[in-house]
C-alpha cells in the first residue's frame, strides 16, 4: 500500500479514520475549553497544565488493569462505548457549579477508560491494513488529528469566546455521541484478536513480555519520554500567552500535519530508519528559545518548526511493530499510547511546577533541554540495526516470517 487513495479504497478504514476525527477534535475542544474554565477559576498555571493533560496522566492506571482488553473485546463495540462514556462524563464537567477538584477527579477517571481506546483503535488500524500498510495508515490518522486540533483550537477558542467554557464543553460531548455513532454504523462486526478473558494478571504478564526485550524497550523510551517532555512545553502555552494560546496550539496541529504528510507519504522506509533522533531534537530544539520570552510573530513559526518532529513517533511505531509478535499488536500499541499520554500527563505537572516557581518561558525551556538531553541519551540505541527478538524467534521455529526491520529492504515500502 503505498497511496493515500488506495489507502481509502481499504473496507472500514474511512469510518475508522471519521471515527478518530470525531474524537479527536471532541477531546482537542473540551480540553481547551476545560483548561480555560480552571484558569479563569484558579488562576493556577499548574490546575490550567492538569486540566488539559491530567487524563494523559491517569492512562497509567489503564495501562496496568486494562490493556488486556485492548484484543480480547470486539473493536466496533468497544469504541462506541468508550465514545458514549466520554460524552456523558465531558457533559458531566459542564455542570454549573462544580467544584474544581470534582471537575478535575472525572477527567482524571476519563484518563483511565481511554488508554484501552488507543489499544482498541490502532490495533484495529494493522487489521484492517495489516502491519505493511500501519504506517500510512497511521500517517492519515496523524493528518486528520492535525487538521482536528487545528480547527478544534480555533473552534474551541470561539466557542469559549461566545459560548462560554461550559457550552463549548457540551459541543465536545456531542462530538463524542457523534463519533459513537460513526462507529456503530460504519465499522463492521469483527471478533477479538486474542482469546481469553481481560484481566489484571493478563495485562502484567503482557505488558512483562513486551518490556522483556530491550530493542521495545528503547522504541518504548523514545515513544514516551522526549514527546512527553515537549507536551509539557506545549501545556504552558495558555499561561504564557492567555489570549493567544489557542493560536499556538494550532501551529503546533499545523506543523504536526506537516511532518506526518512527509514521513508517511513521501520519505521512504531506508530513509526513515535514520530519522528518529533528527526528528526528536527537532521536536525539543526550537523550544529553548522561548527563555527569551519571544512575541507572538516569533513564538508562531517556532512552534510550527518544532512540531514537524512529532513525525519522529511514525519512524518508532515502525520498528515497534517489526518487533511485537502479531497477537500483541493492539496491546502494544496500546501501551505506546498509554504510556506516551502518561508522560504528557507527568510533563504537563512538572511543568506548571516549574512555571509556578520561575515563569512559564522558563518552564518550556527547561523541558526542552530536558528533551534533549533523553533523545541524546537513547540515540545510540534508536542507531543499531533491529535484530529479532525472542518473540520473532519463536515465530521463525514455528514456520513463520519474521517481518522485516524499519531499515530492511526486504519488503514493500508503504510509502
Amino acid at each position: 500500500m503505498r497511496t493515500y487513495q488506495e489507502l481509502f479504497r481499504t473496507p472500514e478504514f474511512t469510518p475508522l479514520f471519521l471515527t478518530t476525527a470525531g474524537q479527536v477534535s471532541a477531546q482537542t475542544v473540551s480540553g481547551l475549553a476545560l483548561s480555560t474554565l480552571v484558569y479563569t477559576a484558579t488562576g493556577s498555571p499548574l490546575l490550567s497544565a492538569l486540566a488539559m493533560f491530567g487524563p494523559s496522566l491517569a492512562q497509567v492506571l489503564g495501562a496496568t488493569m486494562l490493556l488486556s482488553a485492548a484484543d480480547r473485546l470486539p473493536p466496533r463495540a468497544a469504541l462506541t462505548t468508550l465514545s458514549l462514556v466520554f460524552a456523558l462524563g465531558t457533559a458531566a464537567t459542564a455542570l454549573p457549579g462544580l467544584p474544581v477538584p470534582a471537575v478535575l477527579a472525572i477527567v482524571l477517571c476519563l484518563g483511565v477508560v481511554s488508554a484501552l481506546g488507543g489499544g482498541v483503535r490502532y490495533g484495529l488500524v494493522t487489521e484492517v491494513l495489516s502491519k505493511e500498510g500501519y504506517l500510512l495508515g497511521r500517517s492519515a490518522l496523524n493528518m486528520s488529528a492535525g487538521l482536528m486540533q487545528i480547527c478544534g483550537f480555533a473552534a474551541g477558542g470561539v466557542l469559549v469566546a461566545f459560548l462560554s467554557p461550559r457550552g463549548a464543553l457540551l459541543t465536545g460531548a456531542g462530538l463524542y455521541l457523534a463519533a459513537a455513532a460513526v462507529a456503530r454504523l460504519g465499522l463492521s462486526r469483527r471478533p477479538p484478536r486474542a482469546t481469553g478473558r481481560p484481566s489484571v494478571a493478563q495485562t502484567w504478564r503482557n505488558n512483562a513480555r513486551l518490556w522483556s526485550s530491550r530493542p521495545r524497550r528503547t522504541v518504548y523510551l523514545a515513544l514516551w519520554v522526549p514527546n512527553g517532555l515537549v507536551v509539557g512545553c506545549e501545556s504552558l502555552y495558555v499561561p504564557y500567552a492567555p489570549e493567544h494560546a489557542g493560536l499556538l496550539f494550532a501551529a503546533g496541529a499545523a506543523g504536526m500535519l506537516a511532518g506526518d504528510i512527509l514521513i508517511g507519504r513521501f520519505v521512504p522506509r531506508r530513509v526513515r530508519a535514520h530519522l528518529a533522533v533528527p526528528l526528536l531534537l527537532l521536536l525539543a530544539v526550537p523550544h529553548l528559545f522561548f527563555f527569551l520570552g519571544p512575541a507572538l510573530p516569533l513564538a508562531v513559526p517556532l512552534v510550527t518548526l518544532a512540531t514537524v518532529g512529532y513525525a519522529a513517533s511514525l519512524v518508532s511505531q515502525e520498528r515497534l511493530m517489526a518487533l511485537t509478535p502479531d497477537e500483541l499488536s493492539g496491546h502494544a500499541l496500546g501501551l505506546h499510547s498509554s504510556g506516551m499520554l502518561t508522560m504528557q500527563g507527568v510533563c504537563a505537572v512538572l511543568a506548571g511546577t516549574v512555571a509556578e516557581r520561575t515563569s512559564p518561558a522558563t518552564g518550556i525551556t527547561v523541558l526542552a533541554a530536558a528533551s534533549v538531553a533523553v533523545t541524546l541519551t537513547l540515540a545510540r540505541g534508536l542507531r543499531e540495526k533491529p535484530v529479532p527478538t525472542a518473540d520473532a524467534v519463536l515465530r521463525t521455529r514455528a514456520g513463520d516470517a519474521v517481518p522485516p526491520s524499519p531499515g530492511s529492504p526486504v519488503g514493500t515500502d508503504p510509502a
